[in-house]
């Protein structure tokens, strides 16, 4: 297999289709349809709920979520449903800048405590909203450096205190690249996920990075095998 050139910097020049607000709409609906299955394959969350997630939360109280750049919704739609098998109360906030994501998830069957809406980290840190827990998933490879970091003040605005912020995405190398060519990109057809997720990889964060970029309070963690979880507030074992 011929490797695109190098890996040494994030190539930020590249654009995703799904991003592209003319691509098809029906193959960006089957690339939301298909997120469950191929974050069920590479992005961990059910470790991050057990780990990370899950020792935070309360039996006294109802306990908030927001998740930034939700996409189709199949994370937070994950995260209420373990939050309920395992007996807690769990509020959701969705939002994604994009209204074909929202449009999407709004399609999909309701769930109890999960709401979606189209909007940005700084919408509700002017509307003084605080949250318990702030996830993101595949979002911080979309951003600029300038970007990340006026993200990460608005999640700092927008967790409550002792409340958690975890982000969670692909750390760039090349055996990412060459396992989700020959693994998993085969495996979606008629949608982005296999031309995409090759560009994910190419646009991400190694994690000394994260780590360069990450202000005072923060903490970049790593999931094997190519996983940065950018924690803030943390104490639970990673």
């Amino acid at each position: 297999m011929i490797l695109p050139a190098p890996f040494s910097a994030r190539e930020l020049h590249l654009a995703e289709r799904m991003d592209d607000p003319l691509c098809d709409l029906s193959e960006l609906n089957r690339t939301y349809a298909q997120f469950g299955a191929v974050n069920g394959l590479v992005a961990g969350w059910g470790r991050v709920y057990r780990r990370v997630l899950l020792p935070r939360l309360s039996r006294s109280r109802p306990n908030t979520l927001l998740d930034i750049g939700c996409g189709g919704g199949d994370v937070p739609r994950a995260l209420a449903r373990w939050a309920a098998r395992d007996g807690f109360t769990l509020r959701i906030t969705a939002i994604d800048a994009d209204a074909r994501a929202i449009a999407f998830a709004g399609t999909q069957s309701a769930v109890s405590g999960l709401e979606f809406r189209q909007a940005m980290s700084g919408d509700l840190v002017r509307e003084g909203r605080r949250f318990d827990l702030v996830t993101s998933n595949h979002l911080l490879h979309h951003l600029t450096a300038p970007e990340l970091g006026a993200l990460l003040r608005d999640c700092e605005g927008l967790c409550a205190d002792a409340g958690l912020v975890v982000h969670s995405d692909i750390r760039r190398s090349p055996l990412a690249y060459l396992g989700f060519r020959a693994g998993v990109a085969p495996l979606f057809r008629g949608s982005f996920i296999g031309e995409d997720g090759l560009l994910s990889i190419r646009r991400s964060f190694t994690a000394a990075e994260l780590r360069e970029l990450a202000p005072p309070g923060w903490q970049v963690r790593t999931l094997h095998p190519f996983r940065n979880l950018l924690v803030y507030g943390a104490t639970a074992r990673g």
